[in-house]
């Protein structure tokens, strides 16, 4: 068990996590939700042991292997497939000694072991990670020094997943994905035998891969059993009860105050004022929920509605080099409010496609037929390498309205998001969200008829990618998009369009049917999303037989029964020589101690989650 233990954490004088207790159990699947910059990365910093903490512990198993993927990309002359089997750092070295070794005893307990790790199965395992991450067999004879940085992280995270730590910490590993790669990555997390924690901001991920959720939220850690869909519905019950206990409070505080304010003066009621004035003191202050709203993003609307088709394709092939293609016979059609989604893998001509319908790139034969003024806005996350780094939010907006007064520039930026001192922050200080958000802005700038979004997403936390969904659905011109987030595509996208085998298909059917037939592809196994759906049902259907009222008097039962326990615990630790005089019984109280309190949280979140509903169905 990962044991977290009343921990803070403080970076550069900010205090990041404070006194949080958490207990990951053994095979957990767990996803690490929060806001962009809260610490969630700084914790697997401290788990790994490259951070220290200003209080408390973190305890793993000794024996447990961490594995997390690696801060720098492969490179050199070996192969994929020989990278990734080296991650496995005890085979690799049992095959060396085997090499080798001379004495009997010692060759019979290497081969014994190589059988006990199915080391002999490993280049079958190491070849199917690859593939479903996007690597044909011919790829993974290829050395690394042939593939660019984002495939070379892609090789970073299969070596990661063959080694198959006890302990897998993963921190936003669809980044370097497509989404053929994502949802076989979903998968194989879904069936992983081990315990993982993963830090995404994808739904879909959150949804189908894990069935814990850790939120870090103002600097302390919550754990909660289920998805992500479980945890955002409990956490909204939670919060709505939360806000309707404050407000009752705040008016029977005023309630009471106003009875002190005109009666404290009275000699016939001044013994009832002094007790109200008691009461108030004895009642323990509610605090009032932070909003934390993101801030929304808006694209510019187009100064004029153009007549469909504002772009069309007849039989175009499209490449870089003359005589060799990689788009072949395309023909197609866009017209105003088109919400189209491009899918196919990494490699298979998607950015050719866009270049091409943004006009970067000229066709070699066929007819692209465009309305006039048309304007195209272009979006890619490489485009970050064209904001200047010492300059500020203003001076980037400055310079597309050289003429403007400083009130207009500041409200253009505060239309973007970077409302009053933030449009003074450089942009080195931004953090990756922030950044996608000014390109976002200064792409868009002028009032596009289209916009085209090259993974728009990374970067951007859950709460900014649904605004990223709203701004794309209520845009009144075109939008055609590349992304590995399926909640986006679902949300927004109206075709479907596959780029693969040099040209481009329309799509008939929906996201999920595209998933299974690339599981089909990329993975025999039963998809996570079927299991899921399977496993579910009974247990569904035997919560609904389940009454609010119940609900609450179990909840009720169980919170006092682990009282009773951790009363009892406090009461052996208080002992005056117990940790001198038995250490390993006291280590085994504080750790039972921890399980109890999470017990306890759990089974307080099950009675406001049941009063909740009791008291929306009284309310009906």
């Amino acid at each position: 068990m990962l044991s977290i233990n009343d921990i803070s954490i403080r970076i550069a004088g900010r205090l990041l996590i404070e006194d949080s207790t958490v207990q990951i159990a053994p095979g957990a699947r767990v996803g690490f939700v929060g806001r962009n910059g809260v610490g969630k990365s700084t914790l697997f910093h401290a788990i790994r042991g490259d951070l220290s903490l200003e209080g408390g512990s973190i305890v793993i198993p000794p024996r447990w292997r961490i594995g997390s993927l690696a801060q720098e990309a492969p490179d050199g002359p070996e192969s994929l497939i020989t990278v990734v089997l080296k991650a496995d750092v005890e085979r690799h070295a049992l095959l060396a000694e085997a090499e080798t070794a001379t004495d009997p005893d010692r060759i019979a307990e290497i081969q014994t072991r190589l059988v006990d790790i199915d080391a002999h199965s490993a280049p079958a395992r190491a070849a199917a990670i690859l593939s479903g991450l996007g690597f044909s067999a011919d790829d993974q004879l290829r050395s690394c020094s042939e593939f660019s940085g984002g495939w070379r992280m892609r090789v970073a995270l299969a070596a990661t997943l063959f080694s198959a730590p006890d302990l897998l910490l993963l921190d936003e590993p669809t980044n370097y994905l497509d989404l053929e790669g994502t949802l076989w990555l979903e998968d194989h997390l879904a069936n992983y035998p081990r315990t993982v924690i993963v830090i995404s901001h994808d739904r879909d991920l959150l949804d189908v891969s894990v069935n814990e959720i850790l939120h870090l939220d103002r600097g302390k850690l919550v754990h909660y059993r289920g998805t992500y869909s479980n945890y955002e519905e409990f956490r909204a019950n939670k919060e709505a009860l939360h806000a309707k206990n404050f407000e009752r409070q705040q008016a029977e505080r005023k309630r009471l105050q106003d009875f002190v304010d005109r009666f404290k003066a009275k000699a016939t009621k001044a013994r009832q004022a002094q007790s109200r004035v008691k009461m108030l003191e004895r009642m323990k202050p509610i605090a009032a929920i932070v909003s934390d709203e993101v801030r929304e993003i808006r694209f510019p609307a187009p100064e004029k509605i153009l007549s469909p088709p504002i772009l069309a394709l007849d039989n175009v092939s499209v490449g870089y080099e003359p005589g060799k293609p990689v788009l072949n016979k395309v023909t197609l059609r866009v017209d105003t409010e088109d919400r189209i989604a491009l899918l196919g893998s990494n490699g298979n001509g998607k950015s050719t496609l866009v270049k091409l319908i943004a006009n970067k790139l000229q066709p070699f034969s066929g007819a692209v037929t465009r309305a006039d003024k048309l304007s195209v806005a272009y979006f890619a996350q490489h485009q970050v390498d064209e904001l200047v780094m010492e300059q500020s939010v203003y001076d980037h907006i400055r310079r597309l309205m050289p003429e403007a007064p400083e009130s207009k520039v500041r409200a253009r930026a505060g239309n973007i998001g970077f409302s009053g001192k933030a449009a003074d922050t450089v942009v080195r200080s931004l953090s990756g969200g922030e950044k996608a958000r000014l390109l976002l802005g200064l792409a868009t700038f002028y009032g596009p008829n289209m916009i085209i979004l090259d993974e728009p997403t990374n970067h951007l936390d859950i709460d900014s990618r649904a605004a990223l969904a709203e701004a794309i659905n209520e845009f009144p011109g075109a939008v055609i998009m590349v992304s590995h987030d399926r909640y986006l595509i679902e949300a927004c996208a109206d075709q479907l369009w596959v780029v693969a085998n040099k040209t481009v298909t329309n799509f008939d059917g929906d996201l999920e049917d595209y998933r299974k037939q690339v599981m089909q592809i990329r993975d025999p196994r039963t998809p996570a999303r079927e299991r899921a759906a399977t496993e579910e049902k009974p247990v569904r259907a035997k919560e609904k037989r389940v009454s609010p009222k119940q609900q609450i008097a179990e909840a009720e039962s169980e919170i006092e029964r682990i009282t009773g326990i951790i009363e009892k615990i406090d009461t052996a630790l208080s002992l005056p020589d117990i940790f001198t005089r038995d250490p390993k019984q006291a280590a085994q109280l504080t750790k039972a101690r921890a399980a109890a309190a999470n017990a306890l949280a759990r089974a307080e979140e099950q009675w406001l989650s049941a009063s909740a509903l009791l008291e929306e169905a009284n309310s009906a």
